[in-house]
């Protein structure tokens, strides 16, 4: 279609193309999809424009690494009540993951207290993150031919325009209902602080501000917090089940040491991080062993480049292979391998290891702002479920443990296919101590 597309698949060529010249690469190619699934108002997916830099200003004063700090008492409640949908129910681990992130998730950005899973709330955002199941390329045929936007749904082979309605309608939804409710409890009291009650609050304030303009950028940034964090906090963590089970040497090593600084008495904390060498180098190992978007968001050349004997014209899609440079055997000797001890020397981790969260999140002007509260999130959650359970491979009828092979499902956001894994308690002493926790959060 005469489109010039380069794949980077080097760490050296990365940080040179997306990191020093970010003044050049940080556009982002547009998409009839886009509109037509609903996201033009996710700024990840906006052009490198004012605008862009307009809703960057007011999604990254709430997610700086200071601002994420404040959301860890609420990261920690949602954690306990995810041990305690553990205990009770093993088997729906991936719907449990699901919940917890997202029932975070809202009460930090809208300060709204989600029910059940079968709230609407977690119905209406999960419905909205599956748009970027539309951005597979060639799942769909008008993202080629544009003109098939204006087939009608009941045309055979036009069914992707229900897909379409029903993610659009989940934008909009979050975008105006949720804000509404917010806004709703502001004036009642019945919503706690949150980002969007802040944001509200600066344009009651500032008179100066195009209202319209400014309550765009709320309900733009709403939508966008969640999809924030969301994709790597759910594929990764469903991936660190599955390495657990497959690796119990590993396991056994991290609950070694949280047994040690953190005793049986109490769950792990935020504050117990630096104390936790191991577990912090299984968090980075669980980004590196399968990253959950191996060829990362697309970035676009503004203007000619030339690099290492290259010409790149301006218009070019940049796409990194982030798979590559964290599989890179020269940068993490056997790469397919599961093993925490790689970041670590001395039993502290190593600086001289290159972190994964340099690819895991994004490049350039472009790295995901929500990072660092997506990094905390794995860290309790990582830290908590050793701390009281024991991972090990499923059982099949007979109760034999069914091998498990890693296999990544085809899609943007790279998920394991099967991460089915036996949960139990450590000890009645665990059992516990999950109930107490998960009684004080109720209360």
């Amino acid at each position: 279609m005469g489109q010039s597309i380069a794949i980077l698949g080097s760490a050296r060529v990365i940080t040179e193309l997306l990191e020093r010249r970010s003044a050049v690469t940080s556009d982002h190619p547009q998409s009839v999809l886009i509109p037509l699934t609903g996201q033009s108002g996710n700024f990840s997916l906006m052009p490198h424009t004012p605008w862009w830099q307009r809703h960057r200003r007011a999604f990254w004063q709430f997610f700086l690494p200071a601002a994420s700090e404040e959301y860890r008492p609420i990261q920690r409640e949602s954690t306990k009540v995810f041990l305690r949908k553990l205990l009770d129910e093993p088997e729906d681990l991936v719907e449990h993951i699901r919940f917890s992130f997202t029932a975070a998730v809202v009460k930090i950005v809208f300060g709204l207290d989600v029910a059940d899973k079968n709230d609407q709330y977690i119905a209406m955002m999960e419905k909205d993150l599956e748009a970027g199941d539309a951005f597979v390329s060639g799942r769909y045929y008008v993202e080629f031919l544009p003109f098939l936007r204006y087939v009608p749904s009941w045309v055979p082979g036009a069914g992707f325009q229900k897909d379409f309605a029903e993610w659009r309608y989940a934008a909009e939804w979050v975008r105006n209902v949720m804000v509404a409710k917010t806004k709703e409890g502001m004036v009642d009291g019945t919503t706690s602080q949150s980002i969007v009650a802040q944001l509200l609050e600066r344009m009651d304030k500032e008179d100066s501000l195009d209202t319209s303009e400014e309550l765009d950028i709320v309900k733009n940034v709403a939508l966008t917090s969640y999809a924030a964090g969301a994709d790597t906090t759910y594929a990764t963590l469903q991936t660190f089940f599955m390495a657990m089970a497959v690796n119990p040497d590993v396991q056994k090593k991290a609950q070694a040491e949280l047994d040690a600084v953190v005793g049986q008495d109490r769950l792990p904390d935020h504050s117990d991080r630096a104390d936790l060498p191991y577990i912090n180098a299984l968090v980075k190992e669980a980004l590196r062993w399968a990253p959950v978007l191996p060829f990362s968001i697309p970035h676009g050349a503004t203007e000619d480049i030339e690099y290492d004997g290259y010409f790149i014209p301006a218009g070019t899609i940049l796409i990194p292979n982030t798979w590559a440079c964290l599989h890179d055997p020269e940068a993490y000797p056997d790469p397919d391998r599961f093993m925490p001890e790689r970041f670590l020397k001395n039993d502290e981790v190593d600086p001289d290891v290159c972190d994964p969260a340099r690819f895991a999140f994004g490049y350039g002007r472009r790295i995901c702002p929500g990072r660092y509260f997506a990094d905390a999130s794995l860290f309790i959650n990582i830290a908590m479920v050793l701390h009281v359970f024991n991972i090990t491979p499923p059982l099949d009828k007979d109760g034999h443990p069914i091998p498990i092979e890693l296999k990544m499902a085809s899609s943007l956001v790279s998920y394991p296919e099967d991460c089915r894994c036996t949960i139990k308690p450590r000890s009645e002493h665990a059992r516990q101590l999950i109930l107490a926790n998960a009684a004080r959060t109720d209360a």
